[in-house]
């Protein structure tokens, strides 16, 4: 029986000899990519600069840095352009066992970093790398390849389902001992997400859900900062001086903004309110300084990396191809999704940035070589054409 991931991703495909691969870089994703990159350089410097100044006496400590990000990341974009994506089937498994040791470096080694009460990064020297996102695009390789193996086999108990849910068990408990809660909720969310289109039943993914809810309930109430997180989620102004203070702030950045925004440069909830500002909470800073115009024109960028991402997958005619670009859109989109619902009081506050446009480079270079993946399977010579 056909898998959802040729019966829907790709549907309507026919199984003729693959086409000639067209050259160039593909404008829908390239350009939209870019902006967020370039507005993102300038808002990390406007939302950091005061906090720089004071913090590292350089007011441009961060826009540096970020400027650095971007360039390693554009290289990285050219890389995953020119590189045959099917040779990425054979860095599966290292992936995640390289990602692995990664993430007992952070707990097991003299390496790992803390910040914010919680150890997610290991510095080396004046390095600094997150595994957990490197964990987001192992576990959607090694889906994507394992998935492709087994298409004939995938709605079996123990091949489609067991072997997946194992590997990403393995890679979330070094997570949570973190602890960063909001990378396991989207390193499960992608991996149901491309079991499901990949063709295992869902009666399989509901029960591992029910099966998983009361872990997760004890996680939240064995925590006392998680539930204090969810209480000021639902009232934050009952915590105005603790828990709901970043939800507080974001939400009077946004509403300083209105239509047209104060005016670049112009923010004062990033001086010194909103923790974070260029990080966690930079689309906050760019509500006010840019309004629901900008606003809109964000949403709007990365809905046509979504789309595109999407169109995609559904028009590669190879499996893997399709798994593949499926989980690196899904990626992109969960995490601007989350980020976003975090900064306007939609979700509980989660320390997730947000792709293209935060401080990091660790999410700035992997998401850009993400959209150079996207755009090497997009001139595959298995992708469908438009008959002329």
């Amino acid at each position: 029986m056909p898998s959802r991931a040729a019966t829907g991703l790709n549907q309507g495909r026919s199984s003729r000899t693959p086409s000639a691969r067209p050259a160039g870089y593909d404008a829908r994703l390239l350009f939209p990519v870019l902006f967020l990159v370039g507005i993102g350089i300038v808002m990390v410097y406007s939302a950091s600069s005061a906090l720089a100044l004071k913090k590292y006496g350089n007011s441009y400590f961060f826009i540096k840095k970020q400027a650095m990000f971007a360039l390693v990341g554009l290289m990285a974009l050219v890389v995953g352009r020119h590189f045959p994506y099917r040779g990425l089937r054979l860095l599966a498994y290292p992936a995640v066992a390289l990602t692995l040791g990664l993430l007992l470096a952070v707990h097991l080694t003299g390496f790992g970093h803390s910040a914010g009460g919680a150890t997610r990064w290991l510095r080396i020297g004046g390095f600094t790398l997150q595994p957990a996102e490197l964990a987001r695009m192992a576990m959607i390789l090694y889906l994507a390849y394992s998935m492709s193996k087994k298409q004939d086999r995938i709605r079996e108990f123990s091949i489609g389902f067991v072997p997946h849910i194992m590997v990403l068990t393995v890679l979330i408990i070094p997570i949570m001992l973190q602890p960063d809660f909001g990378s396991v909720v989207i390193l499960t969310l992608i991996t149901g997400l491309m079991l499901f289109v990949g063709g295992v039943p869902l009666r399989y993914l509901a029960l591992a859900g029910l099966a998983a809810a009361p872990v997760g309930g004890y996680l939240l109430l064995s925590a006392d900062y998680r539930l204090k997180r969810l209480m000021s989620f639902l009232d934050p102004w009952e915590y105005p001086t603790s828990d709901g203070y970043q939800t507080i702030h974001s939400l009077m950045a946004f509403g300083s903004g209105g239509l047209w925004g104060t005016g670049i440069g112009k923010s004062l909830q990033k001086l010194f309110y909103l923790p974070e500002p260029h990080t966690d909470f930079i689309f906050s800073v760019i509500g006010e300084e840019f309004g629901l115009v900008g606003v809109a024109m964000i949403v709007m960028l990365y809905g046509l990396i979504i789309w595109r991402g999407i169109a995609i997958a559904r028009q590669t005619t190879d499996p893997f191809g399709a798994l593949l670009s499926f989980g690196l859109t899904t990626a992109i989109a969960l995490q601007v999704c989350i980020n976003m619902g975090v900064t306007m009081g939609l979700l509980p506050t989660k320390g997730l940035t947000l792709p293209f446009l935060s401080y990091g480079g660790t999410s700035l270079v992997l998401n850009m070589a993400a959209v150079g993946v996207l755009m090497n399977i997009g001139i595959s010579p298995w992708l469908k054409r438009k008959p002329r």
